[in-house]
């Protein structure tokens, strides 16, 4: 095992890109400021006008953000092996597949968050508890978007990750409370791109580096190079089903598909994401799995890809780390604006102040994105690992939100009563499975998921409206 050595040479190409992004977003920022015009839909939607390389580029950096550079693929390479990192592809193939079909329907319906979409079927106090639910999650989300920039200041620097991260906090709160959707449309379009060149440049180059695929077969273990990585077939699946469910309902894609200039091209950006995320994320575990044998335990699991950049050239190294910086920032951002949007448009306009102006209802979007920017902060304080927080945070949206949306698009029988009780129900299954630190070893995904599914379903049949009072409503 080598002990990490710090590069600060390479902080400057990752300043340099920071720099970049910051620049759009000002630019945005001013461009708004100057028309004396800026909409909800503009900051929200991007105006529902953005175009086929800008979504292809904004869901794929969405989807391929923090949570698989130094959680997702990029944790499960480092704590069980190569073949559990790669088929972390498993879920985009899935859940991209659903929400292309689901596409004309979430168009359709024309709102700006899910708790929105909710309301539609169930009623405001369903829109309510919707919004709490999902700002909670993605906030947490947001939360271990900070540690791993922290990976990449600290991994430049040498300072404190603690440091690190409060550092990287500023940032991502600046950048989203900037220039809204087209900011963060625009620099994921930047990061996607970036990424891709980046990592495809990593892997040719960390192989020579560390003595190439013989040496790897020779440093890892049995188990390390093994399709489950010492775990149990339901363990090694329990890593990749939060992630599907949370996409499938995840308010994110919902807004960018709505935020496409037609549907055409939201759904080839979700066959860009895909066809990128099929090739990305096998080489994302290829590297973090490298950055475990080289560094062992003297790194943290989500530090393992961050890591092996020390391992490159200044320049390439650099670009590496901008490409995972780069992700990081942009996911934040997109959680941090997409939770903002719950707030303003389904808590701000709809109980605290209805007549709000539309400029009173952009600054209370802003006030929110600084004061949730602050929280996840806090929330990364009570979590021990980046992938612990990950998991919880996909898992409440995953349980608790996904069924009872797919519901309103695809099941006409689902009632009020069944939606509410499924989000109340895989709420709590969630939050008491985690506290009592899962049971049995039984993970939370096995029990809040069918909770929640269960009670959509048998609360829904037992509470049809009666063949007679329907057809009185008709009259």
């Amino acid at each position: 095992m080598h002990e990490l050595q710090y590069v600060p040479a390479m902080l400057w190409v990752v300043i340099a890109y920071m720099l970049a992004m910051i620049a759009v977003g000002g630019y945005f920022y001013n461009k708004a400021k100057k028309a004396g015009n800026e909409s909800k839909e503009d900051f929200l939607l991007a105006g529902r006008s953005l175009g086929k390389i800008v979504i292809i580029g904004t869901i794929f950096a969405t989807y391929l953000g923090g949570g698989t550079v130094t959680g997702g693929g990029n944790s499960l390479a480092y704590n069980f092996g190569i073949w559990p990192g790669i088929c972390f592809m498993l879920p985009p193939i899935f859940s991209l597949s659903v929400l292309y079909l689901l596409s004309e329907k979430i168009r359709e319906s024309g709102c700006y968050t899910i708790a929105e979409l909710l309301e539609k079927k169930f009623g405001s106090t369903a829109r309510t508890i919707a919004a709490a639910i999902i700002a909670i999650s993605f906030i947490s989300i947001v939360s271990f978007q900070y540690r791993g920039l922290g990976f990449v200041l600290n991994t430049t620097t040498g300072l404190p990750i603690t440091s690190c991260t409060i550092i990287c906090a500023v940032i991502v709160i600046i950048l989203a409370y900037s220039g809204g959707l087209k900011t963060v449309a625009t620099t994921d379009a930047m990061s996607a791109f970036l990424m891709l060149i980046g990592i495809g440049a990593a892997v040719p180059m960390l192989l020579s580096k560390v003595g190439g695929i013989e040496w790897v077969r020779a440093t890892a273990t049995a188990d390390q190079l093994s399709f489950l990585g010492g775990q149990s077939f339901w363990g090694w699946l329990g890593a990749y089903l939060p992630l599907t469910f949370l996409t499938i309902g995840d308010q994110n894609f919902y807004q960018r598909i709505n935020a496409a200039k037609d549907l055409k091209t939201a759904r080839a950006g979700l066959i860009g994401c895909l066809a990128a995320s099929l090739v990305v994320m096998p080489l994302i575990a290829c590297i973090s799995f490298i950055g475990r044998l080289y560094f062992g335990s003297n790194i943290a699991a989500g530090q393992s890809l961050i890591a092996t950049a020390s391992l490159l050239p200044v320049f390439w190294g650099g670009l590496l780390l901008s490409a995972a910086s780069a992700f990081i920032i942009t996911t934040a951002d997109s959680f941090l604006l997409s939770a903002s949007s719950n707030f303003t448009v389904d808590i701000y306009t709809k109980v605290i102040n209805p007549h709000a102006s539309e400029r009173e209802q952009m600054w209370a979007t802003r006030l929110f994105i600084a004061g949730a920017g602050v929280l996840a902060y806090v929330i990364l304080q009570f979590y021990p690992s980046i992938l612990a927080v990950q998991y919880m945070s996909y898992t409440i949206s995953g349980c608790a939100i996904t069924p009872a949306v797919v519901s309103v698009l695809v099941w006409p029988k689902v009632t009020k009563f069944g939606g509410i009780a499924s989000m109340v129900c895989g709420t709590f299954a969630t939050v008491i499975w985690e506290v009592l630190k899962y049971p049995y070893g039984v993970q939370t995904i096995y029990v809040a998921l069918p909770i929640s599914i269960i009670v959509l379903l048998v609360g829904s049949l037992c509470t049809q409206p009666k063949t007679g009072a329907c057809a009185a409503d008709n009259l």
